[in-house]
């Protein structure tokens, strides 16, 4: 217990003013107040009545109502934010652009405070930020929102961008922008230090897959006809996940060589588990890889009672091996992938199951897929999504890519953004001349034209309404062309 009288300069006989220990008490300025999503009638009533009270009755910017047709969305949610009591102080809406599927475009408007709680509460800023929150968090990849011109300044403090002017109901606006970077933060995370980590192994003509394959999936072994593909496993999903580690390690080798058009011909193995039972699992997911695309484990390495690690290094042939560096300004891209399955539990939005249910003949033929079609250049989808893996194939060729994105083949069930940078099980991106973009597509598998290699270093998203939305700002691995 705290003996007072012993503190120096501390007259226990009156009234003792604690804050010269603790510093002042918090004192309230202004109601508190928790944003969450409307989920009932009554709230969304209150929301709507608050509207009409601004945007009606107070400034005078619509005639009876400002209700239309995003109100009768039922892909619109409305944000608002309720007092201690649960009265509705304020609320905002955000909702997909244009009536067809969500592309990860999306808006937020009729953004509205309570006159009663205005006055520098931080509601409206609140709000704002919660909009951007949850757009980002549900897939949004272009976040517009139209705002009045004096709401401008407060929109810029928050880290919006200005857009232009525009007029609503005869009111000057201003359109802004949300800047979302998710994608170029996984390029930069996965690959951006490839360059300058691989530097000290570039000192021969071979190194790196050599001229003109310079960082590809594989690499073609010098005087033969062999391509040798390597690739390990996030150590944490081998401990948590060991089945699914084993048959990724297969899968992820075998689209490498899929997509220089190799044959696969054997795969090796280095294992190291904590105990025989992980051990076993991984096994047990490597051999059923193994089986359904026919390919067999030749040998390896294994270990028990280590760290849990796992790597495979697949072998495959051709005699004219497609690299990722053959496009040119000008080519068309597409995307072919497998939009079957589901996300694999633990991994929602990160790893899409194309491939476990699959059968045999089905995974061998978009196994053969880039075989078949010889695109002048193809990449496999790997762990930078497929907007950071257009970015790899654009630098290897010399070029920038842009992906329309109406046209990018999506599984109903993913948000485009997660659908962009999640690992999609099977997915192969290729670039040709317009006039040989339509090739065949193996049966299993989605495939358009999606976009296009252009002479602008990086990725852009390009929307329907033309603009084009910068995704990767420059090189994905400094590796440069091919």
């Amino acid at each position: 217990m705290l003996d007072l009288s012993s503190l120096s300069g501390l007259d226990t006989a009156a009234a003792v003013d604690l804050e010269i220990l603790t510093g002042p008490a918090p004192r309230s300025t202004g109601p508190s107040f928790l944003v969450r999503v409307a989920d009932t009638a009554a709230a969304l009533a209150t929301y709507h009545g608050l509207r009409r009270e601004t945007f009606v009755a107070e400034q005078g910017l619509f005639a009876g109502h400002d209700r239309d047709d995003l109100d009768d969305d039922p892909r619109t949610v409305v944000l608002i934010a309720t007092g201690d009591d649960g009265t509705v102080l304020g609320g905002v809406r955000l909702a997909p652009v244009g009536g067809g599927r969500d592309i990860g475009w999306w808006a937020g408007s009729r953004l509205v405070v309570d006159r009663r709680a205005r006055n520098g509460h931080g509601i409206g800023k609140a709000l704002v930020r919660a909009a951007c929150a949850y757009a980002e968090t549900h897939g949004v990849l272009r976040f517009d929102a139209t705002v009045q011109s004096r709401n401008e300044p407060m929109f810029i403090r928050l880290g919006w961008d200005r857009i232009a002017e525009v007029t609503v109901a005869s009111q000057p606006h201003v359109l802004m922008r949300w800047p979302i970077d998710r994608i170029d933060g996984l390029a930069r995370s996965t690959k951006a230090l490839l360059a300058e980590t691989l530097a000290p192994l570039d000192a021969t003509p071979a190194a790196l897959g050599g001229t003109g394959f310079r960082g590809d999936d594989g690499a073609p072994v010098p005087g033969s006809d062999l391509v040798a593909a390597c690739d390990a496993i996030v150590p944490s999903m081998v401990q948590r996940d060991p089945e699914w580690a084993g048959w990724c390690a297969a899968l992820v080798n075998l689209n490498d060589l899929a997509a220089m058009g190799a044959e696969p011909v054997g795969l090796l193995d280095a294992v190291g588990a904590p105990n025989q039972s992980i051990l076993t699992r991984v096994m047990r997911g490597l051999g059923r890889a193994s089986a359904m695309w026919g390919v067999p484990v030749l040998g390896g390495h294994t270990q028990v009672g280590v760290p849990a690690a796992l790597s495979v290094t697949a072998l495959g042939r051709t005699t004219d091996p497609v690299p990722s560096g053959g496009g040119c300004a000008g080519d068309a891209l597409r995307l072919t992938a497998d939009l079957s399955g589901h996300w694999r539990p633990g991994y929602a939005g990160t790893q899409w199951d194309s491939t476990s249910q699959r059968s045999s003949d089905d995974l061998i033929s978009l196994g053969s897929f880039v075989r078949r079609a010889r695109p002048a250049a193809a990449k496999d989808v790997s762990m930078a999504g497929i907007a950071g893996t257009a970015g790899m194939l654009a630098e290897a060729s010399g070029t920038g890519a842009v992906l329309d994105m109406a046209a990018i083949p999506k599984p109903e069930t993913a948000t485009m953004g997660d659908w962009l940078t999640c690992f999609p099980g099977f997915g192969m991106l290729t670039a040709d001349r317009p006039d040989r973009a339509n090739m065949t597509t193996p049966a299993p598998a989605a495939s358009a034209v999606c976009g296009e290699l252009t002479t602008e270093p990086g990725v852009g998203l390009r929307w329907p309404d033309g603009v084009i939305t910068r995704a990767v700002h420059s090189t994905v691995t400094g590796l440069g062309p091919a």
